[in-house]
């Protein structure tokens, strides 16, 4: 039975397993929406370099089994040594405040399955919810239909989060493939600073499918980070679709750092709504064998004097395939815009291919945007001299790749993250280099 056919079979029954009825009508209206979509396919043109048959032809089962044997010590093992960071722990879908540590204050952080049972957050949802996610994307309305797992956070008018909170995704004990469908929304309000860290682990032999989608609102002069740290098992899809909305001075910042998992699509949506915003999104991407990540980006300017960053770096191995389409929308009235945008990708294997597609669509007159894509591979001049000087091949490759992709984690201030994501690269690479005093 495919995907499709159990989601068909069995939403009756999932809704029966929730006790947010004021979101049924929502759900069954997302439903009949994803049904007229249907999942997309290479003909539609967002996918035309990604199959996702592999994913949908799957068999899986949207009720996970709550049992674990996930320990303590077991969560510190993916810790970035952060023993100075909060952090929240989902095991199956399921809030574990045993296994967490948060200690911050001032901030409404919940479950989100929680904060739609509460009657104190009506109010917020009915405003916030579902009013970013685009409406004519099929995974999106997958999601609106089956979300119940992830995490609600708000942080008030001028509370600023000193300490970067790391959001866990598990998955273990599972003797069938699960579907997953996880909901976060991040409020800050005017003049709040907040940084999140996200990541998911599948512990089991059993294909786990994630689909995630995340609304983030940044409110006048504030500030939210987001890195999502993807390094999942090869038995593992992730689709990511995430939302961020932005008042007048505000910055916003997704970072995307690929390294695991069969096939993973990340679609990046920017809105701008105000004066004076700043947007960043920077992305690394280093695969082997048979993986796939597919990012798909667009930023939308609809005001003046704003300013957006797009900086991504691809390094493909084995067999595996590169996908970037950035898009740049540049509405009438955004005058003096500033909107950047690069793609550089370095093939180390001649099975290893990337499909890049830069795009602006510019409709106002006193704007500066510039957009580029290169793919190549390593320098031979450069390579000639590291190894000339004593350096085996191997680490004069991972010397320069390094460099190459370095000004990708430039705007990382969270120095853990820094020193684990240089670490991935050098496991990536198969090379042994120490990390520990990063600037």
């Amino acid at each position: 039975m495919s995907l499709l056919e159990n989601i068909q079979n069995n939403h009756s029954a999932f809704l029966d397993t929730l006790q947010h009825r004021f979101l049924d009508e929502t759900r069954n209206a997302a439903l009949r929406k994803f049904f007229r979509l249907g999942f997309p396919t290479k003909k539609d043109e967002e996918y035309k370099y990604t199959n996702l048959k592999e994913i949908t032809d799957k068999n899986y089962s949207i009720f996970p089994k709550e049992a674990h044997t996930i320990s303590k010590e077991k969560i510190d093992e993916l810790h970035l040594g952060e023993e100075n960071f909060d952090w929240i722990v989902f095991i199956n879908g399921v809030l574990h405040k045993e296994l967490s540590k948060i200690s911050i204050e001032n901030v409404e952080l919940l479950s989100f399955n929680y904060a739609l049972n509460d009657p104190n957050h009506k109010d917020v949802f009915e405003r916030y919810f579902n009013t970013l996610a685009d409406p004519e994307l099929a995974f999106t309305n997958l999601n609106t239909a089956y979300c119940k797992m992830g995490f609600f956070l708000k942080v008030p008018k001028n509370v600023v989060i000193e300490k970067p909170v790391h959001v866990f995704y598990l998955s273990q004990n599972q003797d069938e493939n699960i579907f997953y469908n996880t909901r976060n929304l991040l409020i800050a309000e005017e003049g709040a600073r907040i940084e999140v860290i996200e990541s998911h682990h599948n512990f089991d032999e059993t294909y786990v499918f994630t689909n995630s989608v995340t609304e983030i609102f940044t409110a006048q002069n504030a500030k939210a980070d987001w890195h999502k740290l993807q390094n999942d098992s090869d038995t593992s899809y992730l689709v990511d679709n995430t939302f961020a909305k932005q008042e007048r001075d505000s910055l916003t910042t997704v970072n995307t750092f690929s390294f695991g998992g069969k096939l993973v699509r990340n679609n990046l949506d920017f809105i701008h709504n105000g004066e004076n915003i700043n947007s960043f999104m920077n992305g690394i991407t280093i695969i082997d064998g048979e993986q796939l990540v597919d990012h798909h980006t667009a930023v939308h300017h609809r005001t003046p004097h704003c300013e957006s960053y797009q900086n991504y770096k691809g390094i493909y191995k084995g067999k595996s395939h590169g996908v970037f389409n950035g898009k740049v929308f540049v509405d009438k009235i955004a005058q003096k815009t500033n909107a950047y945008q690069q793609n550089n990708n370095v093939l180390l294997d001649e099975g290893a291919r990337i499909d890049t597609k830069p795009q602006l669509e510019i409709f106002a007159d006193d704007v500066k945007c510039s957009h580029g894509c290169t793919v190549g591979q390593l320098n031979d001049d450069a390579l000639f001299y590291l190894r000339a000087r004593g350096i085996s091949k191997k680490e004069a490759q991972a010397m320069l790749l390094f460099a190459f992709a370095n000004d990708a984690m430039e705007n990382i201030d969270i120095e853990p993250l820094k020193v684990k994501i240089s670490k991935l690269l050098a496991e990536k690479l198969e090379v042994e280099m120490e990390f520990e005093d990063i600037e």
